[in-house]
């Protein structure tokens, strides 16, 4: 038989594999009374069954079949309870074939199904049976998955039907699934933040479920709702006459709900994960700022110094502001701008969020701070309806521009400290929109650009003359800096001396390296307290060759190596340096500041 059929899997030459004739074979044997040993009873069905095959497959059934018990003995029956004729039924074809089929079968079969997997020890049976169930979750059908996922822990078929019910909820709220949920699983939905319905719509569904689930502690159940979210007259014409809350947790909720900030109250928002919220798709829209239309229109690449941004212009009181209603009440915890960034200006701003647009808590603050181009910010989730973003300052004149406005929910992993993102990896690249705004080189932002290797005596470096200038990098927002990494050029055994300064403004500086005594060659690591920082600047104060300083490469922070790769990076640092050594010095004669920086009369 050629074993080029189309319906058998392709074997490499010198194997053998007829695993599909195996398959087929013992399939066959399924529910025959020939060469059965041992019969199950399933609501009074019977199903013939085979002992070393079921114990081949199964630890369960092995230790059943042959541990010595009542069941090892020869031609037994055994009674299952707790499972149905279908759903076993499928359990044996899978034993024996390795296949099973789900798109045919009731909801009902599928959970007793996935039941069995869970208990019997198949749990890539019950991946399988999970990944199937996400993919016909319904308003009728998703309560009972959840709680079957939930009692068995399966995290991800949990963690999709969360989605749905979050997305779906007064729909979920209203059905008959909903009163069937037991009451670990009811406690664990209607306790999420994002499980966003109004607060009125929860209290009756579950009136309705205690009312349907009589011998359970509905005080319990009842502590779920968030009283202070309903309004007074909800509170009285539909909580009070209930009697399931006590009067005194009536008025605890409106004491609550009349002292408290708005903001502080604990709200229901929509959670979307990863995905941009502030678009038409989800409603969003700009209700205060001047050009709004351009703000959510996603275009990040066509904008000039005439159209492409919203703007308002700067003032002292701060009273005007770009305003951002969205879709619905939603979790966010991640913002993305871009300040127009068409010529080399600094802004300087602030973001509060709101759920009424009187009460507003502010999530950023860079009003301090000299920020441009992209800003990826984040803060501790808050649920809010509108964002504010008001502009505080522009190096160039009295308007803030900004070209494009994103906030999502993100469960990518973020360190705040006073509330700016404490960077795991490098943020002076091109790529995170840093730039060299002093110094000197032959290629722009060669200092950022991540090329360590590629560098000799008249490219790959920046510089400036010694006495005279610096080398600045502007990062494109704050952050919490405490380290730097830093290449010296090192084509030949010269040292240098130098210190840096990390300043939010390009006003204040603070020193936080002094190695103007030291000298310094090659790769450098400076570790000092973490400092809000926007600008870093690099002053060389000698060369033991001639009158300029000359940097490779610049990041921060500094990476976190191993020690066994410092050593190694130490040692081809050395054998580089010995190679160039015959070469002539650095030169930079043909820089368009006109200086010559090269040094060429001190070259060895």
């Amino acid at each position: 038989m050629s074993n080029s059929h189309p319906l058998r899997p392709y074997s490499a030459i010198g194997e053998i594999d007829h695993v599909h004739i195996l398959s087929e074979h013992v399939g066959a044997l399924i529910n025959g009374e020939e060469y059965s040993d041992v019969t199950f009873v399933v609501e009074k069905m019977r199903f013939p069954a085979h002992r070393v095959i079921l114990a081949a497959r199964c630890q369960y059934f092995r230790a059943l079949l042959y541990g010595g018990m009542r069941e090892s003995r020869p031609e037994a029956e055994i009674t299952l309870q707790d499972t149905s004729p279908e759903a076993f039924s499928m359990l044996m074809k899978y034993m024996y074939t390795g296949r099973a089929s789900l798109r045919d079968e009731r909801e009902e079969v599928l959970l007793d199904f996935l039941s069995l997997a869970h208990k019997y020890g198949f749990p890539e049976l019950e991946d399988s049976t999970s990944e199937y169930l996400c993919t016909i979750l319904k308003i009728q059908n998703v309560c009972m998955i959840y709680d079957v996922a939930s009692l068995y822990s399966l995290s991800k078929l949990c963690s999709t039907c969360c989605t749905f019910m979050d997305r779906n909820a007064q729909d979920v709220l209203a059905s008959d699934g909903f009163l069937t949920l037991s009451k670990a699983a009811l406690l664990d939905i209607v306790r999420r933040d994002s499980f966003a319905a109004p607060e009125k719509d929860v209290f009756q569904s579950l009136m309705r479920w205690c009312r349907h689930n009589t011998k359970e502690n509905h005080t319990e159940i009842m502590a779920a709702v968030r009283l202070p979210l309903m309004s007074l007259t909800e509170l009285l014409n539909v909580v009070r006459p209930s009697a399931l809350l006590t009067p005194d947790s009536i008025l605890d909720a409106i004491k609550v709900r009349s002292e408290s900030r708005d903001m502080d109250l604990n709200y229901r928002g929509m959670l979307i994960p990863e995905e941009n919220i502030a678009t038409m798709k989800y409603g969003a829209q700009v209700v205060k700022g001047e050009l709004k239309s351009a703000l959510l229109d996603g275009d990040t690449q066509n904008y000039d110094l005439d159209h492409g941004f919203s703007r308002h212009p700067i003032e002292d009181d701060c009273r005007s502001g770009l305003e951002v209603k969205l879709g619905q009440p939603s979790i966010i915890n991640h913002i993305r701008l871009l300040l127009w960034d068409r010529d080399s200006r600094s802004y300087s701003y602030y973001i509060e969020v709101s759920m009424d647009e009187l009460d507003w808590i502010r999530v950023i603050d860079h009003s301090q701070f000299y920020c441009r181009s992209w800003q990826k910010l984040y803060f501790p989730a808050r649920v809010c309806r509108y964002v504010r973003i008001v502009g505080t300052h522009n190096t160039v004149n009295k308007v803030f521009h900004l070209v494009a406005f994103e906030c999502m929910f993100t469960h990518k992993t973020f360190i705040l400290e006073r509330g700016l993102i404490v960077p795991a990896e490098n943020v002076a690249t091109i790529a995170e929109c840093a730039s060299v705004i002093e110094g000197v080189s032959r290629s722009r932002n060669a200092l950022l650009n991540g090329d360590t290797k590629n560098y000799d005596w008249d490219s790959g470096y920046t510089c400036h003359q010694l006495g005279s200038g610096a080398i600045v990098v502007q990062l494109a927002q704050p952050y919490m800096i405490g380290s730097i990494r830093l290449l010296l050029w090192d084509c030949d055994d010269r040292s240098y001396s130098y210190y840096i300064e990390v300043s939010k403004n390009q006003q204040q500086w603070t020193m936080v390296a002094d190695r103007t005594k030291v000298p310094c060659r090659s790769w450098q690591n400076v570790t000092f307290d973490r400092q809000p920082t926007c600008f870093i600047r690099i002053v060389g104060t000698h060369n033991t060759a001639n009158e300029v300083f000359h940097c490779v490469h610049f990041e921060c922070p500094a990476p976190t190596i191993s020690h066994k790769e410092e050593s190694s990076e130490e040692d081809s640092s050395s054998s580089e340096q010995t190679v160039s050594i015959t070469l002539r010095a650095p030169g930079a004669s043909s820089l368009h500041t006109g200086a010559d920086l090269s040094g060429r009369s001190q070259a060895p």
